[in-house]
């Protein structure tokens, strides 16, 4: 009798052990916001940091042809960047590893398309992370599912399965530098994910690499919804969202689509699977015109539409993340910081009055 009860214990804990491993890598079913939800919710403004080959090419999307030498910055200042988003009131970065281009910040082992083959052979990506420990603040990474260097030939099915490999091989790349900097990632932040139907892409194997190293991390592909009848219909806006609408891209823990804000009222559940999954909405927009730097980027946001951006974006359990891009210096233009310093100051005194 007392080897059977030990038997059932023996079961019943393994079971446990089972349910709690599923749990880190596959999203509870929840019409509420999880405790890595909240967190992110709570961490509500952010900085997106666009930087890369395609700085130095006045180009927002360059096709995975430039050469990696005329990625050439005279400086990397992650510390400036990092403490930039810290003085700004932010809470977090989101720095992009690698574009649509293909090009990576960091020195990859699965490419010579990188930082490495370089003049300017700084680890960016290490930069960053040792510069949001130093800060306390949270790291965020952007990676392009959409390769035109790697993986330029969409269209053919028989390359998928190496280059999936190839993605996963280069996110357990970036997880291990932010681990060796003990630095926890808040944010994976994937994009490009329309070059093909949604199930081409190894989208729950990037979740459990992710998830399975770093739980509190929350993951979103751009797009995140699709239609009724259509999961991967192209592009379902914030508007046209309703709850119970699929999730084109599962798992995924939080809702993109770039520069659109939330719509008012914003649904929360969605569904796949016949399960229902809470999921905020992040939006990205620019503090000037373009997403990188640009020599002809000279038109800025006003601060009231920064701070009517701002106010739209954080309210109903959402989050802004705002881009301001460093330039071919390594660094944060002066007139970016001057914007985000007065923002700071009008959002304060928002909130000031509303006490």
């Amino acid at each position: 009798m007392k080897k059977k009860s030990l038997l059932f214990l023996v079961l019943l804990v393994l079971t446990k052990l089972s349910v709690a491993q599923q749990g880190i890598t596959t999203p509870i079913p929840s019409t509420k916001p999880g405790k890595y939800q909240l967190e992110q919710i709570n961490r509500k403004y952010g900085m997106f940091i666009h930087f890369g080959i395609n700085t130095f090419h006045d180009e927002e999307w360059t096709d995975g042809t430039m050469p990696p030498s005329s990625y050439n910055p005279s400086a990397i200042d992650a510390e400036q960047w990092v403490k930039t988003a810290k003085d700004a009131g932010m809470k977090y970065v989101i720095l992009i590893t690698k574009h649509h281009d293909g090009f990576c910040l960091w020195d990859s082992k699965y490419t010579t398309y990188d930082v490495n083959s370089s003049p300017n052979k700084t680890n960016v990506v290490d930069a960053v992370a040792k510069a949001c420990k130093k800060y306390n603040i949270g790291l965020g990474l952007y990676y392009s599912l959409w390769d035109r260097h790697e993986n330029g030939k969409v269209q053919d099915l028989t390359l998928d399965k190496a280059y999936n490999e190839y993605m996963v091989n280069q996110i357990n790349e970036l997880i291990a530098i932010a681990q060796k900097n003990k630095t926890k990632i808040v944010e994976f932040w994937f994009d490009g994910g329309w070059e093909k139907p949604n199930t081409r892409w190894p989208a729950a194997d990037l979740y459990k690499a992710i998830k399975s190293k770093e739980p509190q991390c929350q993951v979103g592909i751009n797009w995140t919804i699709g239609a009724p009848g259509n999961p991967d219909q192209h592009a379902v806006l914030p508007d046209q969202q309703k709850e119970g609408y699929p999730i084109r891209y599962f798992p995924s823990d939080f809702r993109l689509g770039d520069p659109y804000l939330p719509a008012t009222p914003d649904p929360k559940v969605f569904s796949h699977n016949n399960e229902n999954y809470y999921m905020p909405w992040e939006s990205t927009i620019c503090v000037s015109s373009k997403w990188f730097y640009n020599t002809k980027d000279t038109t800025y946001k006003s601060i009231d539409n920064l701070v009517q951006d701002y106010n739209i974006a954080t309210a109903q359990n959402n989050i802004l993340i705002l881009n301001t891009p460093p330039n071919r210096e390594g660094k944060i233009r002066q007139k970016d910081i001057d914007v985000l310093m007065e923002l700071k100051k009008e959002i304060s005194k928002q909130k000031n009055k509303s006490k």
